[in-house]
Formats: structure tokens, sequence, C-alpha cells
């Protein structure tokens, strides 16, 4: 592609005199392989890239000017050979004298102390070791060959050779094709080489921030040359680029104007101003840039109304999160055609040409000096991201100003979860009081406990079991009456309720932060591809061309009537194909080049659900193994504690193998999601939580789902037990139910997760991490500590952590989000360990977002995304669960139908009795009836089950009691299902997505926003007839003066309006037709800004 001046500026000329910037075509689509003038144009047009350039000064030593950037840049796009210089290392600030003072300082600012930094690039100098030529072979130069588009000719000098070549019938090399570019990696003159990697690195990074500045952003490398350990690209984008992107971008900027929020009078405004008066304490001590009621209008940027913005400095308009996410878009789209085809930040790192691409913090986050100059990474440091806050609101809108909208967004969404769980977590504590409060009137509980009943159970094992008394199981059954009592029903229908409320109330607090952040209105960012779908689709165009090229070597070529061959042919087409200004046809991937990574993914996902039934299924084996081991032991405090070892042992092992299959799956579900070759992060990060997700859940999920609804299920009868492996018996539920059992396990697995993942995973590996790499920099430390001077703080934020997104932060809140809702029939206690833990982890996260975590990119989103579509999921699912955990797992409904169809007396004496059937002994099979019995004599024993007695003509068959309770439990499940959805949309309907005041709000800003430019296309108005005024009054020898910058009118109507006064025909003004509007302004406006009361 031809270098050129740009048509749209005024000042070209000094442009290609001063040999400073370079034209590099901004692509349009990654996947397209042609890159001609008019797409360069129309890209740079639309980009908004044909302004003036900024003059620069260079601001590095003596020796550095004397090679100037320019002729890097000339001699990096030479149409032939490119050779590294001597200089290449040396890359100089490009700079604007007239930037303002930079207010930041401490390692923030370029180092002419005015500009700030608002992205760093980085990437390592590599030791190697030296690449020698041959003796015989010192003045030849070493060649790297690299795949080109085709932009590069070849070089004059092959040109020439080939010729006379082709004359005498030696057929070309196939090196020589267009598509192939040579790189030197020696100079000819001696000097030390570098290996091709590193050279084509540099040459790439070269191209890359070359056409960085040529998009308008100033540069800044490290003064000293490195030659080893990482170097920083400081990069700084000045006021006209800022304001130009962000017009781009569409960024919603303050005006000018501001309106006061009105406020209800009523009972209403006095309560809410009595709540916020008990709330003052555990407000967090931020500034308030907005006292009152107070809020600015806002409009999306535009650099035509500059007069409307309030603008006290240009260096501090656009904020520190906005400068950077304004730098990001610019790197994002930033392309490099002639040493590679890639485009964007993101491709180059993962090419590995640079290491880390990151905005700076805002400085240390300790507090030195004064408080009140603190910067805001100090603020949160000191009102949110410590323990001691753990009882302050967060402060959500500095969260956001500084990290963003998607992470202020997720702690906003984090705070109503936890703040939702303190009502929950109150009932829940109700409930389960009231089971310790009735424990000791419970009268099954009473009658299991009662030795009198004597009630002689069949033997837990075949052969070495004894019979055994139920009055032993007493401690089992009271404990079973804390959660398994009335109060559970009335609990799991106010949660199913509660998760709806929390979703509803989450949509109101969306909607209005979406209100106060100016995010109502914006549109999604265009997103480019991602690095591995444009190496995909390269190697796609690749092997495309090269069957053409096989296939065009097999086709005769002609050689008369006008028509040409071999490298002219395609050189000819590639022209054409240039002037249509568009590509013939845009690569892109079929559902045949996912076909094999959808197939891989089919099969993992089955086999991962495999290995989650497989370690279940394992753990019951353990269980069943070890009971029938210790039932077997002699010593008497073995045998009693069986139950109690087993199930604590066996939840311990689950737990440990959770998490470790926690952590597979995760890595899993990244591999799996890019097989699947998803083009935008938006793609990629969307089927990545529905796989993660997936598999996350069924391995939290499947060991409780077992004990809830298939133990005891399947273990048969005495005499006609379930055996595994023909040895050991399938596993029963406890005297007592397989409620308690259950809540043991929901309980440890939730505790365990919670405590070890946050303290373990969230807090000691990082830090693990931390000290492995300074360990590894220790060495290189110490070798340059003669010459060290005070890290900066691009030093101090390369050593932190990256972001690597906040997947996993969702993540356990939502498979805690499960334990709260899904079972929470079984575990009242649920929602309190979860809101304790929540208080923890808000500020554990926010302590790590603060301290040790890069600044991340600040994202603009209008909600949490596919999150919501997973909760709202989760809530519908809770309610088929719990109606199913209370009719089938617990015994609400037996002791139900016993009470009101059974008992003689309508109360629950009897219950026992009614739930246990009879077994004659002489029935068991041979070799599994009790040896040498300690209880005598025993003709029957009894075992918890609706079966008919052995003396009845249909002997252990099911009796009708237990149809009848089967009966009751699936009309439960259907009743409560549709009770509690038919409440869910009611409470639904009646709390509204959007708040009143935030609809009146919006049309009132609306409104205003009408008003002003109605206000400013009057004043338009009359400026131009007072100018026309003036023109009309002008004598004859003077001329007329300019019209203003306002003028909106061409120069016939400007014509047509003077002669107005003569009687000819007066060109009517686009904006008279606005002074039929006459809403006045207030009186008292300043040149600041304008207060409306609405």
């Amino acid at each position: 592609m031809a270098l050129r001046k740009s048509p749209s500026s005024a000042r070209a000329e000094s442009w290609a005199n001063g040999g400073s910037f370079i034209r590099v075509a901004t692509a349009l689509s990654e996947s397209s392989s042609i890159h001609s003038e008019a797409l360069y144009h129309l890209a740079r047009d639309v980009s908004g890239m044909g302004l003036d350039p900024m003059s620069y000064n260079i601001l590095e030593p003596e020796p550095y000017r004397q090679e100037p950037w320019g002729e890097e840049s000339k001699s990096l796009l030479q149409p032939n050979i490119m050779q590294i210089s001597a200089s290449e290392d040396k890359i100089p600030v490009v700079s604007s004298p007239s930037s303002p003072h930079c207010s930041g300082g401490g390692g923030l600012c370029f180092s002419d102390g005015r500009r700030k930094v608002d992205y760093v690039l980085v990437f390592h100098q590599r030791r190697h070791s030296s690449i020698r030529s041959p003796p015989g072979s010192s003045g030849l130069q070493d060649q790297l060959s690299v795949v080109s588009n085709g932009n590069f000719p070849p070089p004059a000098g092959r040109d020439a050779a080939a010729a006379p070549a082709a004359g005498r019938g030696v057929p070309e090399e196939p090196s020589a094709s267009v598509g192939e570019v040579f790189m030197e990696l020696g100079d000819g003159e001696g000097h030390e080489t570098v290996e091709p990697g590193d050279h084509e690195m540099h040459l790439i990074r070269l191209e890359f921030e070359a056409s960085l500045v040529e998009a308008g952003l100033e540069i800044e490398r490290d003064r000293e040359f490195k030659t080893h350990g990482p170097s920083f690209t400081r990069i700084h984008a000045p006021w006209p680029v800022l304001c130009r992107e962000a017009e781009f971008l569409k960024i919603k900027v303050p005006t000018k104007t501001s309106f006061e929020l009105k406020e209800e009078s009523g009972f209403s405004t006095s309560m809410s101003t009595v709540w916020r008066k008990l709330n003052q304490p555990f407000q967090p001590k931020v500034p308030h840039p907005e006292q009152g009621r107070t809020k600015l209008l806002s409009h999306c940027f535009s650099r035509d109304k500059l007069h409307l913005y309030n603008i006290t400095s240009k260096d501090t308009f656009f904020d520190n999160t906005t400068r950077g996410r304004i730098v990001y878009e610019i790197l994002r789209r930033t392309v490099c055609v002639r040493t590679c085809q890639t485009i964007g930040i993101s491709t180059l790192i993962a090419k590995g040409v640079y290491d880390a691409a990151f905005p700076l913090h805002d400085g240390d986050y300790r507090v030195i000096g004064h408080p009140e100059e603190r910067n805001d990474r100090q603020v949160l440091h000191e009102e949110w991201a410590r323990y001691s806050a753990f009882y302050k609101y967060q402060p959500i809108d500095l969260v956001r100003k500084y990290f963003g909208e998607k992470i202020g967004l997720y702690f906003a969404w984090l705070g109503v979860y936890t703040q939702l769980l303190i009502p929950a977590s109150i009932v829940g504590i109700i409930v389960f009081g009231y089971g310790v409060a009735t424990v000791d009137t419970n009268i099954p509980s009473l009658e299991m406990c009662d030795e009198r009943l004597n009630f002689t159970m069949c033997p837990l094992c075949d052969g070495a079991c004894d019979f055994w008394h139920l009055s032993t199981a007493c401690g089992t059954a009271r404990a079973s009456h804390l959660f398994d009592n009335p109060a559970t029903v009335f609990f799991a229908i106010f949660m199913s309720l509660w998760a709806v409320l929390f979703l509803e109330h989450w949509k109101r607090r969306q909607i209005s932060l979406s209100f106060s952040w100016d995010l109502t209105g914006i549109e999604e960012d265009e997103e480019h591809p991602r690095p591995k779908y444009e190496n995909i689709v390269l190697q796609k165009r690749q092997r495309k061309q090269q069957k053409k090229k096989k296939k065009k070597k097999n086709e005769p070529e002609k050689q008369e009537d006008g028509t040409v061959t071999g490298k002219d042919r395609w050189r000819q087409k590639l022209l054409a194909a240039m002037a249509a200004g568009t590509p013939s046809a845009v690569e892109k991937l079929t559902w045949k080049d996912r076909l094999p990574g959808y197939c891989i993914n089919v099969s993992s996902i089955l086999f991962m659900f495999g290995l989650t039934f497989s370690a279940v299924f394992g753990v019951i084996i353990y269980r069943i193994t070890v009971s029938a081991l210790m039932a077997m032991s002699p010593d008497p405090e073995i045998k009693s504690n069986v139950r109690v070892t087993v199930t604590a042992t066996a939840v311990m092992i689950n737990l440990v193998v959770i998490l470790i299959l926690d952590e597979i799956y995760g890595a899993v579900a990244v591999w799996l999601t890019e097989l699947e070759i998803p083009k935008t992060e938006t793609n990629f990060e969307e089927r990545l939580i529905l796989k993660a997700f997936l598999l996350k859940f069924m391995n939290a999920y499947a060991p409780i789902f077992y004990v809830a609804f298939f133990k005891g299920r399947f273990a048969g009868r005495p005499g006609s037990y379930v055996y595994v492996f023909n040895d050991y018996r399938m596993e029963e539920c406890a005297p007592g139910g397989c409620l308690i059992e259950l809540c043991i396990q929901l309980s440890i697995i939730m505790l365990g997760k919670q405590l070890i993942q946050n303290n373990i995973f969230e807090i000691g590996i990082p830090k693990l991490k931390k000290f492995v790499r300074a360990l590894k920099e220790k060495e290189s430390k110490v070798q340059e500590k003669q010459e060290e001077r005070p890290p900066q703080q691009w030093n101090l934020d390369y050593a932190l952590a990256p972001f690597e997104g906040l997947t996993p932060e969702y993540m356990e809140m939502i498979i805690q989000f499960g334990f709260v809702s899904l079972f929470v029939a079984s575990f009242p206690l649920a929602p309190l360990f979860a809101l304790l833990n929540n208080v923890i982890e808000i500020r554990l996260d926010a302590k790590k977002f603060v301290t040790e975590l890069r600044r991340p990119v600040a994202t603009r989103a209008k909600d949490i995304g596919v999150w919501y579509n997973i909760l709202s999921g989760m809530g519908k699912f809770s309610v088929i669960i719990n109606a199913f955990v209370i009719s089938f797992t617990s015994d609400f409904i037996p002791r139900l139908v016993y009470q009101y169809m059974y008992s003689q007396t309508g109360t629950m004496h009897g219950f026992i009795d009614h739930t246990l059937s009879y077994f004659n002994v002489s029935n068991f099979k041979q070799g599994t009836a009790p040896q040498n019995s300690e209880h005598g004599d025993i003709t029957v024993c009894r075992y918890k089950d609706y079966r008919e007695p052995p003396w009845s003509a249909d002997a252990y068959q099911f009796s009708k009691q237990y149809w009848c309770v089967l009966a009751a439990r699936l009309a439960f499940v259907i009743l409560f299902q549709n009770l509690v959805m038919f409440l869910s949309l009611v409470v639904a309907w009646v709390i509204p997505d959007v708040p009143k005041t935030i609809v009146e709000q919006l049309k009132r800003e609306k409104k205003l926003l009408v008003d002003l430019f109605l206000q400013e296309e009057k004043e338009k108005f009359q400026l131009i007839q007072s100018l026309f005024a003036k023109d009309a009054s002008v004598p004859p020898g003077q001329s007329a003066p300019p019209v203003g910058r306002y003028s909106t009118l061409p120069p016939l109507a400007t014509h047509g309006l003077a002669r107005d006064g003569e009687g000819g025909t007066r060109a009517r003004c686009r904006a008279a037709s606005f002074s039929q509007f006459s809403r006045k302004q207030p009186a008292n406006e300043n040149e600041n800004s304008v207060h409306t009361a609405v």
C-alpha cells in the first residue's frame, strides 16, 4: 500500500516534509486480506483519522536525536528488504509542547512531567546467545521470510534478476511470490545479530507503534537500553484524540445545565428522610461531586457542542477511566498489515509481541501525607477494601468511576444479594428456633426415644449385625426435628418468593444505576474477532491460496494475444480487486469448520458427567463397605457410632472431590470453548459461562441430589435387599429420615467450599504466585541494585496479577445462590452462613481489585448479562426442588396423612408404629440372619416402610397406606409448585421493573435536552440575524464581516437574506421555525451551570 498524504488535512505538506508520521491502513475487518486505498480512506474518515497532525518534540538525549523517528519508520515501511538499525531500540517520545502540566506525578506522567500516562504496553527483552555467521559468509545477511498480504512489492533487484532467468527457461523460485517478504537479521557490518523470532516481534512492534502515532497518540519508551527484562511503552492521548474518540464511542458527558430531582411530598418522603439519617453512620466517607438532589444533564459528546459542556480543565474533563478506555479502543482496532496480518493489541499479546497492556492505577493505595489529598484508589482502599469497613455500604458510584460499569454492576449486584440475605437469614433463624423450642413436645421423636415401646428393628447388615432397638436412634430423631418441622414448609414458600423478590429488586436497582450512570440508550460496542478466530481464518485462507497456486501451476499458461502469465496475472487480479474497493469474498468459518469442536464438546461433557457420577458412586461404595466393616467390629463403641462416622467421613471425601473437580472443570470448560472457535469475546464468555456452570453445578449438587432423592429408595426390604457387587447391601436412610443426612451433607459442602475457596484459592494462591514471582525477579534486581531508582507506577502495576474477568466471582456466588435456594427446606440456616460469607467476600474482592490486580479496562455494560438468566432459571428450578424435598425427603406428608386419615384421636400419637412394617425373621435368606443375637429369641422385627404384614394374603407388598401417601405427595408437589409460581407472578406484576421516579426523571431529562437544543438554535438564529443586519449597514466600500461559527446557512441563503430589504425573495432559514418556542430560562445563570427546577 502506498504512503500518501491526507487530503482532509490542512497541514499535509508540513507532515510530509517533517517525515514524522506514517500512514498505515485501518482495517474494517480482520478477516479481509486486501487493504486498498479506498478502504483505507473510508476507514480513516469514519474513525476521524483525517485530523491535523499533532506537532511533537523529541525529548530523548542528544545521541538519540541524531536518528529521528521518521527515518526509523521509513526503514520499517520500505517496499523492499527491511533492515534493523542500531537505533530501533531507542524509539523517541512523541509529545506536544503545548500540553498542560500533569497533575498526577509519582510515575503517572511522561518524562516531561506534563502529560498523563493513559496506557502502558510491556514487552520483554530476552537474553539469547549470539548468532554468528560462518566465516565465508561475512558479507551476507540472514533473511527471515514473513507471510504478507501482498502489500510488499518484490524487491527490484530480485525482479531484475528473475527476468533474464525466465528468458533462459529457468523456473522461478517459489520463494519469490508476492505473498512473502524478507527481513534482514544482520546489518552486514559485523554487528551481533538477533534471533529471528525476536527480530520479527521487534518489527511488528515498530509498525504497531507507528500506527498508534498515526492515530494521534503520543508514545514514550524507556530511555535506558535494556539487554533483558521488561520494557515499557507509555501512551498518552492528547485532547483532540480524546474528543474524536469520545464522539465516535458516544460517551455521555455532563453539560452545564443541571436540574434538581423533585422529591415526592408526603409520608414516604418523611420516612425516606428518617431512613437516610439512620443510615448515616453506615455510609462511606466518599467525596460526592454532586451535592444534594442535583443532577447534571448529560449528552453524548460532540466536538460541535463543546460550548455546552462544563469543561473547566481539558486535563480532568475526561477522567482516567475514560481516557484508558479510549486508548484501549484505539489499541483494539489498530492494524499491522505489513509485518503480519493482525488487528488489535489482544492479538499481539496472544502472539507474544507484547507481554501485557493495561491502564495505570491512580498511584499508591496507601495514604501518604494529608488525608484530604487522597486519590480515588486510596479512598477505595480506606472506605471499601478494608475488613473493618464491613458494616458500611459500598461506594458503588466511586467503584464504577474507577473500574468501569461492568465491575460496578458486579459489586452492586453482590451488595443487593447480600442485603436481601438479611431478611432470609432472620426468617431461617426463626424457623430453626421454632424447631429447637418444639423438640421436647414433638410426639414422633418422643415415641422414638421411649424405651417402653420397645420397637425391635431388623439388622442393618447381613450376618454380622444384630437386632437393635429404635430408642437408640433418639438423638438422630431429635436433631431431625430441628429441620423437619411444619415451619419448614412455610420457609420453603418464603424462600421461593424471596428469589423472585430478589430478581425484581435487582432489576429496579439496575435501572436506577443505568439512569444515574448515564447508561440509558447506549449502544453495544462493536467487537473485533478474537485472535484465535483470526488465526484460524488466516490458516483457512492460506490453504485456499495454496490450492489455487497448485491448480494454476498445473494449467498451461498463455503467452500471446494480450494475455499475461504467472505472477503478473496474479498481480493484475490483485490490482483489480483493490480498485473495486472491497474484497471479492470475506473469509469466515462455517459449521463444517466448527463440527470437530462441537463433537469433542458433546463427548467431553458427557464424559465429565460420567466422571462426576463415578465420583458419587465411589463415595457410595465407600459408605457401604465402611459401614459393613465397622458393624463387624467387636468394639461396642465403634458399632454405636457407625452412622455418624461414615456420614462425616463420606461428606469430607465428597468435599475434597468437589474442590478438585471444580478446578479441573474450569480448565476443561475453557479448552472446550476454544475448540468451538467463537468469533468475539462476548460469544466466548457466554459459552464459557454456560459450560462452566453446567459442569460445576453437576459437580457441586450431584452428591446432594443423591441423598435427597435416591438414597434409601432402592434398598429393598428384609429378605429381598438390593446388593452391589453381590456382597454389599444398598444403604438406607437413618431412622429419623434422610433429611438430617441431607442437612449434614449440604452444610459441610457449603461451608467447606466457601471457607476453602475463599481462604486458600482466593487469598493463599495469589500470595503464593506473588511470592514465586518475587523470587524469580530477585536475582535480576540484585544485579541492577547499583543503578536502582525508585520504581515507577508502571513497574508496580506490572508486578500485580492481571485481571482475568469476573466469571470466577460470579460463578462462586451463583453456586452459593443454589445452596441458599434449591435445598433450603433441609437447611434453614443456609442464608445465614451465606450472609456471613458474603460480608467477607465483598471486602475480599474489593481488596483484591484495589491492591492485588492491575487496573482493568473500563467496560460499559447495561446489565449483568447471561448471569441474570441463570439466576432466573435457578429460582424457578428451586420451586420444584423444594416441593420434592418437602414431599418425598421429609416426613411432613406422611405425618399429615396419618393425622387426618388414620389417627384415632386426630393427634400424632401412634405415628411411629404406623410407619413401621413387620417382618418374620424366618423369611431371612440363608446366611443373612443375625448370628448369636443378644436379644434372645426374636420372631418378628420392624423396618420402616408401608408394606403388608407377613400374616397378610399379600405379604410384603405395598399397602394401601403407601399408595395414599404417594398420592398425597404428588398432590402436594403440584399444589406447592402452582401456588408458588402464582405468587411469584403476582410479586413480579406488583413490582414494576422501572421505578416510577426514574420514568419521570427520564421524561424530564429528555424535555430539558430538547429545551437546551432549541435555545441553542434560537441563539444561532439571533446571531445570524445580527450579522446580516450589520452586513446590510456596511458602506459599499467595506467588506462584510464573516459569518459566525454558528451559521448553518449556505452562501446562497446569506445573499438572499442580505437582499431582503431590496424586495428579493428571502431564503427561509431552517432555524426560523424555532422562534415560536419561548420557554424562559432562569435568571440566575452563570457561565458554568444552569439550575432548572423540574
